[in-house]
């Protein structure tokens, strides 16, 4: 994960840094594999603010990630390395050989085609 770190010219900048997104081959996600994710901005049932402060930001739609990786003995391959906008971490799409695609978290080493 390649960072670039700013120059300190103003106090906004100082000890800052951001992912150069090098690594990132896809910019639209698999389609089968997302799902909506819907902001409460802080409301309840009723619609009344019961925390404060929540809300705004972008749209973001949810990819379902494979924390179990439970297909044993069957073979992928790394299609796509994606940005995910709900975490840090960056996802991988996997490609297996019976036809399913899946993410899983990237990790270090991971290359399009392993």
């Amino acid at each position: 994960m390649a960072i670039r770190f700013f120059k300190a010219y103003t106090p906004g900048t100082r000890n800052r840094a951001v992912s150069r997104f090098i690594e990132i081959t896809r910019s639209e996600p698999q389609k089968k594999l997302t799902c909506r994710n819907l902001s409460r901005s802080g409301r309840n049932s009723r619609g009344v603010i019961t925390i404060r402060h929540r809300g705004g930001g972008h749209k973001r739609l949810y990819r379902r990630i494979d924390f179990e990786r439970n297909k044993v003995g069957v073979f992928g391959k790394v299609a796509s390395v994606e940005y995910d906008p709900n975490r840090n971490a960056y996802i991988c799409l996997i490609n297996y050989i019976d036809g399913e695609k899946r993410y899983v978290l990237y990790a270090r080493g991971m290359e399009v085609g392993n």
